[in-house]
């Protein structure tokens, strides 16, 4: 299966907070929320990952979703992230 990654940014904080920077590389894209919502709703197989901090997390979250701090991603995401699944960071 060939690696699906979305990014999908659901949190004005974490906009506001994040400093502009380059597109992201292909195969990145962008997913809207009611997407996202219809997605899960079917069913669909998605790996959800919050990249808020873990206080933040702890107060809400969208269920099913794992807490990976965007500044531990990089290290964190090929040991524990399928290189074959949908993935949704928010």
């Amino acid at each position: 299966m060939k690696l699906l990654l979305i990014v999908a940014v659901a949190s004005a904080m974490l906009l506001g907070a994040a400093a502009p920077g380059d597109q992201p590389e292909p195969p990145a894209k962008f997913i809207k929320v009611d997407q996202l919502k219809a997605d899960l709703a079917r069913g669909v197989k998605i790996d959800l990952i919050d990249v808020r901090d873990p206080d933040s997390f702890a107060d809400l979250h969208i269920k099913g979703a794992r807490n990976m701090p965007l500044r531990t991603v990089e290290a964190r995401a090929p040991k524990e992230i399928s290189r074959t699944g949908r993935v949704v960071f928010y």
